[in-house]
């Protein structure tokens, strides 16, 4: 835009000396062309270095020497065109249409000056070009303005999504752990706690069962912590690394047995080789609370433990003869017990389904399903 007014200023310059001769009037004129070549080059060189505000007097000053030379010469009104787009550049919507009024005026008394008032196409070409241009160029910024603030609500929502997702990674990750450190570690320090007091207990009367059961004990704090390290490690639970998901379980039923009394039997059916990684995982781990609630809660002689497979699904039942529960009732402290929703958590997860029955005096029976996929 600023090379195209220097052209027009040159251009209207050019056709000043064409059609006229070199009078005091066509040199006052030019000297007053090189006056508003100079004053806009000035500001050109100031473009991106002068506040807004000596920019604003750059421009007035511009359109004032530039009216007064389209008075002098009127052959240089087409040079109020680049004027135009500089306005809409700098000045707010009001000032561009006032001062589209003064060059619009200035150009078309120029165009009657050199037509000599006999064509009407004077009065209506700058009103309509400037109207048009104005127009355009106003709804383009306001567009602009618009897909501005949609960007900037974008970029926010952005953010905000970000955060969001960090949060929900964080809680996820801290109720991973939470499950993982209930169903391995505060089961093993528990049964660890259990099998020292009994020990104690015998120590006088039973040396061999005393140091038979700090053997024991000492057995599940080396099996927590291989535990520990496999759920910080997102790896998959220690028993499932040494071997099968079956032999892990009647691993869990003959500890029960050994340290309890507890007669605790594992039945298995169907198919149950190749089961996906989660889905042993997550049965291992619902066993072990199961189991770990006989032990500590239940006072229970008997207990069963069935692994079966039919069709698409994967089921375990982990069942006692042991005192029950009332399930719709609170736990200690108001609330269900973090066991049994860790265990649906784990569960939903995988797409299954958990059913608890039990009844005061009736003993309990938890039942796990879990789909899993034939080529899976």
């Amino acid at each position: 835009m600023h090379v195209g007014f220097l052209v027009l200023l040159a251009a209207s310059a050019v056709r000043l000396l064409i059609r006229h001769e070199l009078d005091e009037g066509t040199v006052a004129a030019l000297e007053l062309a090189a006056v508003v070549g100079l004053l806009y080059s000035a500001g050109v060189l100031l473009w991106n270095r002068a506040p807004r505000p000596v920019l604003f007097g750059w421009l007035a000053g511009v359109i004032v020497c530039w009216v007064a030379l389209v008075w002098a010469a009127p052959s240089f009104g087409f040079a109020g065109i680049p004027l135009l787009f500089v306005a809409l550049r700098l000045l707010p919507v009001a000032a561009v249409v006032a001062v589209a009024a003064v060059l619009t005026a200035a150009t078309a008394a120029a165009w009657g000056v050199l037509t000599g008032f006999g064509d009407p196409m004077a009065f209506v070409v700058p009103p309509a070009l400037a109207a048009m241009v104005v127009g355009t160029v106003v709804e383009l910024r306001r567009e602009g303005d618009r897909r501005k603030r949609v960007i900037a609500d974008l970029l926010r929502a952005r953010d905000a999504l970000a955060e969001s997702h960090r949060r929900t990674g964080v809680l996820e990750e801290r109720e991973r752990l939470a499950r993982e450190i209930h169903d391995t570690v505060a089961q093993g320090l528990s049964s660890t706690g259990m099998l020292l007091r009994a020990a104690d207990l015998s120590w006088e009367s039973d040396p061999e069962r005393s140091r038979h059961l700090v053997r024991r004990a000492a057995e599940g704090v080396h099996e927590n912590l291989a535990e520990a390290r496999a759920f910080v490690q997102g790896g998959a639970p220690a028993p499932l690394s040494r071997g099968t998901l079956r032999r892990a379980l009647a691993d869990l039923c003959r500890s029960l047995s050994e340290e309890t009394g507890i007669e605790a039997a594992l039945t298995c059916d169907g198919e149950l080789d190749g089961l996906p990684g989660e889905v042993e995982a997550a049965l291992l781990r619902v066993a072990q609370g199961a189991l770990a609630n006989v032990r500590e809660h239940s006072g229970a002689d008997r207990a069963a433990v069935s692994l079966a497979r039919i069709g698409d699904r994967v089921t375990l039942d982990v069942r006692d003869d042991g005192r029950g529960f009332d399930p719709g009732a609170p736990g200690p402290g108001g609330g269900r017990g973090f066991g049994l929703e860790a265990v649906r958590a784990r569960v939903a997860g995988l797409g299954g389904e958990v059913t608890v029955e039990s009844a005061p005096g009736e003993g309990t029976g938890l039942s796990v399903s879990i789909p899993v996929r034939e080529d899976a």
